[in-house]
C-alpha cells in the first residue's frame, strides 16, 4: 500500500515523482491516479463551501478490517488509510489526487533531506514543537525507535530498511543492540542516516508510516488493539478487533504545512463483510464512505454509476495476480506455471470484478515505468478467453511434467469478488489436470497467513497497490531479500539470480532518470513473465463513492494513501 535520489542542494521539485515510476497494483507511463470527477485541490483545515459543516462523525464501512493498526506491523491499504491519519513520518505525500499526489513533501522533518554526493548519507532535521497525542514532545530518537520496531516485529516491508540502512540487518537479526547507520541529536533534532548502498527511492522509504516517530516507551510487541501514540491530526479511540475502530481529532496536533488538521470530529469504521450491502448502505446514506479498497459489483454498481455527484472511478497503480510457491510442487516446475498462465481466463476474471479490472499479464501495471503491453510469452491476447486448443496444450504440459492430478490448495479471502476470483482460478487448475481445492480464510488475517512459512501456502490470490511510485516497490514481491518467515510479501518465495542482479543495477537509479531506465525495467518484467513466476490477471481501478452528506469534490483519494480522511467534510 508507497523517491527520489537527490544530491545535496538539489531542488525540491526533483523529489516529485510521476506515476511513470509507480507500481500499481498492489499495488507508469506518466500515468496518473487522478480522479475522474474527483476533487484534485488540496484540502485545508478551515473554510469550505457555505454548505459545509466542520465537525460531526464520518461513518465508514469496509469489508476487511486492517491487518494491524500498529504502524510498525500493518501492511494493507485498510491499515494505511487509518495510520496515515495518526502517524506523520519525516516525509509524506501531497494531499492531492493524481500524479500531484505522488509528490514528496516534508512531514515531521523541516525540509526534504540533504543527500551526500555519493547517495549514501541522508540528513534531516525534526520540526520543532511536535507533540504526540498525549501532549508529550516528539524527539529525533523517536524515529530510530520506529525503525527498530519495524525490523524486529517484523513489518512485511522490512527489507526496505534492512536492505539499505547500515546496521539494520544486524539489528533485525539480534546481532547488534542498535542500528549503527542512524544517529540522532534530540537537542537539535538532527537525524543522520547512513546507507550501505545507493537506493534511488530511499526518500520514499522515509515516507512510510512504519518510520513515523513513536514514543520511547513503546514496547516491542504488536499493538494492534492499543496502537502507539502518534503525531498526526487524529488519534485512535476505541478499537474492537476485526470489527471496528474509531479515530478522533487529536487536540495536540501541531499543524504541519500541507497536512490538514481535518474537518470531522470522529471517524467510525465498521466492518461490513458483504460489499453489496456496504454499497447499498452508502446508496441509502446509512454509511458515508465505501472503502476504496473494496469493489462495487452487480446491481449496486448499475445504481451507483448513475450519480456522478457521488461516484467516480479512480485509476490506480494496482496489480492483481495469483502467487505460486516456486519452492514446492507443482509450481517448482516452470512448465506448470506456464500452463497456468496460458489457461487463465482473464476476461472472465474481469467480468467478476464488475469491470473494475483491466485484463493484463505483466507484473508492473500501466502507470509504472517498465510496464509493457503485448508480446505475451504464452498467448497473443489477454483480452480473449483461451481457446480449446490452448487449454489442451496447457493440460498436456502438466501431464508431461508428471504432475497430473497433483493436489493443490488454493488460498482465498472470504470477501467478494476475491473469493470468486479464486473459485475461477481453482476451476482453471482442475481444467488443466491438477487436483485443486479451495481454502477460504478470514480476510483480516489472510495475508499474514499466506506470508507465514509454517503454512506452506502453495498458491492463491494476491494484489499489490503501490507503496510509492517506483517499479522497485513492486519488485519487493519478487526480491529474494524480502523473504522472511512471517509477514513475508514474496509469497512465491522467488529467488532468482538474474532478478537480484538486475535489481542491484536498477534500484540506485534516481527518480528523475526512471523514464530512461524504463526499457531495462521492461526487460526484467518480460523475463519474469517468461519464467511465469506469477499469474497476473489484471489492473484495478478504485471506487470513490460517498453518501450525499459528503463534500465529494473536496475529499481526496490519494494514489499512495487511498482516501485521506482529513480531507473529508460533511455538508449536513
Amino acid at each position: 500500500m508507497r523517491l527520489k535520489y537527490l544530491v545535496a542542494g538539489a531542488a525540491a521539485a526533483a523529489l516529485t515523482v510521476s506515476l511513470a515510476a509507480c507500481g500499481g497494483g498492489s499495488n507508469g507511463s506518466n500515468g496518473s491516479t487522478g480522479g475522474n470527477g474527483g476533487g484534485g485541490g488540496n484540502a485545508t483545515s478551515t473554510g469550505g463551501s457555505s454548505n459545509d459543516k466542520p465537525g460531526g462523525t464520518l461513518k465508514l464501512e469496509g469489508s476487511v478490517f486492517p491487518d494491524s493498526l500498529d504502524p510498525d506491523f500493518g501492511y494493507t491499504t485498510q491499515a494505511q488509510e487509518a495510520d496515515t491519519m495518526v502517524y506523520i513520518p519525516l516525509l509524506t505525500y501531497a494531499e492531492q489526487q493524481g500524479t500531484a499526489g505522488t509528490q514528496l513533501i516534508p512531514g515531521a522533518a523541516e525540509s526534504l533531506p540533504q543527500v551526500s554526493s555519493d547517495g549514501l548519507t541522508y540528513t534531516l532535521t525534526l520540526r520543532k514543537g511536535l507533540k504526540f497525542s498525549d501532549g508529550s514532545p516528539v524527539v529525533a530518537s523517536d524515529f530510530t525507535l520506529a525503525v527498530e520496531r519495524s525490523v524486529r516485529l517484523p513489518w512485511g516491508g522490512a527489507s526496505f530498511l534492512t536492505g539499505y540502512i547500515k546496521g539494520a540487518a544486524d539489528y533485525a537479526d539480534k546481532k547488534a543492540s542498535s542500528i549503527s547507520g542512524i544517529t540522532t541529536d534530540n537537542s537539535t533534532g538532527k537525524i543522520t542516516i547512513q546507507l550501505t548502498q545507493k537506493y534511488g527511492a530511499f526518500p520514499n522509504v522515509l515516507a512510510f508510516v512504519q518510520t513515523a516517530p513513536i514514543p520511547a516507551n513503546t514496547p516491542f510487541k504488536v499493538l494492534s488493539n492499543t496502537p502507539p501514540l502518534g503525531d498526526g491530526p487524529y488519534k485512535f479511540g476505541k478499537i474492537v478487533a476485526n470489527q471496528s475502530y474509531v479515530l478522533q481529532k487529536n487536540p495536540n496536533y501541531v499543524q504541519i504545512p500541507g497536512i490538514s488538521a481535518g474537518y470531522v470530529d470522529e471517524i467510525d469504521m465498521t466492518v461490513q463483510s458483504n460489499p453489496d450491502t456496504e454499497a447499498q448502505d452508502v446508496i441509502n446514506n446509512t454509511a458515508d464512505v465505501f472503502d476504496p479498497a473494496d469493489t462495487i459489483t452487480g446491481s449496486a454498481l448499475a445504481t451507483v454509476q448513475q450519480d456522478t455527484s457521488r461516484y467516480a472511478k479512480i485509476p490506480s497503480a494496482t496489480t492483481y495476480y495469483f502467487f505460486m510457491d516456486v519452492t514446492q510442487k507443482p509450481f517448482n516446475n516452470q512448465d506448470v506455471r506456464e500452463a497456468v498462465n496460458m489457461a487463465l481466463d482473464r476476461p472472465a476474471l474481469s467480468k467478476l470484478s464488475g469491470g473494475s479490472l483491466t485484463p493484463g499479464a505483466f507484473f508492473l501495471p500501466p502507470t509504472i515505468a517498465g510496464h509493457t503491453d503485448g508480446g505475451y510469452p504464452w498467448q497473443s491476447n489477454v483480452n480473449a478467453s483461451p481457446s480449446a486448443a490452448t487449454i489442451a496444450k496447457a493440460k498436456n504440459m502438466v501431464k508431461a511434467a508428471g504432475l497430473a492430478n497433483y493436489p493443490v490448495t488454493v488460498w482465498s479471502q472470504t470477501k467478494q469478488p476475491r473469493q470468486n476470483y479464486d473459485t475461477e482460478y481453482t476451476r482453471v487448475l482442475n481444467e488443466i489436470g491438477l487436483k485443486a481445492t479451495l481454502k477460504v480464510v478470514a480476510d483480516a488475517t489472510y495475508f499474514q497467513q499466506i506470508g507465514n512459512a509454517n503454512n506452506h501456502a502453495q498458491t492463491g490470490f494476491a494484489d499489490w497497490s503501490q507503496d510509492f511510485p517506483n517499479p522497485s516497490d513492486f519488485y519487493l514481491l519478487l526480491d529474494a531479500r524480502s523473504i522472511q518467515p512471517v509477514n513475508n510479501e514474496n509469497f512465491g518465495n522467488v529467488n532468482d539470480a538474474h532478478i537480484q542482479q538486475q535489481l542491484k543495477a536498477l534500484e540506485p537509479i534516481p527518480a528523475t532518470q526512471l523514464s530512461s531506465a524504463a526499457p531495462k525495467w521492461q526487460a526484467l518484467d518480460k523475463y519474469v513473465a517468461q519464467k511465469a513466476y506469477v499469474a497476473v490477471f489484471g489492473y484495478e481501478t478504485l471506487p470513490k463513492f460517498f453518501s450525499d452528506r459528503v463534500d465529494f469534490n473536496k475529499a481526496i483519494v490519494n494514489p499512495v494513501d487511498y482516501l485521506l480522511f482529513n480531507t473529508v467534510e460533511l455538508t449536513q
